[in-house]
């Protein structure tokens, strides 16, 4: 995590297409009955908005209906011409939405802390929490390893940390090692990048097989490595 020191083998060294699309929408639908944008009645009265707008090639329609958070990190232009670039994805979308839909489930996501995310779902009149409330270090994926890190660093969890780990310096690391490079000397360092990485933790990830690369700051960048299925932190610089 600190700088490599005189080859005492820290983990988080000096070491330094197309955009991937979903063409069916994501809907923040505050309750079953209100619609998006105030045009739709219900997820399926939306649904059914988007796949005729879809249909009709009125992209701009289109995406007038999908959610603010996705506005605010794709220009109209952009999907505009993303969806005329793919009319196979966009027929096909098209073609799955007019079938017959067995069901319709209904979420929320609350957003709290440094990137922590609690998931609902509307079941049976109500609302659930459908989020595993036991699953507090998940590395399914590289947002959830990070996530999961900084709250083993606030919570001191350095055995936890042990974790996020690659294997090629894991042999040389153990919880006391980790303390000291967070708690050691370079501590007031490491606090501030820290600080700095829950300033940025929604960070867009690009991602390409076993690696992914999260820039952040001026000119800083997370580089994360997934090993045996789990995610794990190569590098913070």
């Amino acid at each position: 995590m600190a700088r490599r020191r005189n080859g005492s083998g820290t983990f988080m060294g000096r070491t330094r297409g197309a955009a991937r699309w979903l063409l069916c929408a994501l809907f923040v639908i505050a309750s079953a009955g209100a619609g998006c944008g105030g045009k739709a009645r219900g997820p399926e009265g939306t649904l059914d908005e988007y796949r005729t707008a879809l249909a009709n090639k009125d992209y701009a329609a289109a995406y007038e209906m999908m959610s603010s958070e996705f506005r605010e990190r794709h220009s109209r232009e952009e999907f505009i011409r993303m969806m005329k670039e793919s009319p196979k994805e966009v027929a096909e979308t098209v073609n799955q939405l007019g079938r017959a839909r067995t069901s319709v489930v209904i979420q929320a996501e609350l957003r709290y802390g440094p990137g922590e995310r609690m998931r609902l779902l509307r079941e049976g009149g109500g609302w659930h929490v459908a989020t595993n409330p036991i699953q507090f270090y998940s590395q399914a994926t590289a947002r959830d390893a990070l996530r999961s890190f900084l709250r083993a660093y606030r919570l001191k969890r350095w055995d936890i940390m042990l974790r996020f780990v690659p294997n090629q310096y894991r042999e040389r690391m153990n919880a006391d090692t980790l303390r000291r490079q967070f708690e050691g000397e370079d501590a007031a360092e490491m606090s501030e990048r820290m600080k700095a990485l829950e300033a940025n933790v929604e960070a867009p990830i690009a991602d390409k097989g076993d690696e992914a690369r999260m820039p952040y700051g001026d000119r800083h960048e997370v580089m994360f490595v997934r090993e045996d299925g789990l995610w794990k932190l190569q590098d913070l610089d």
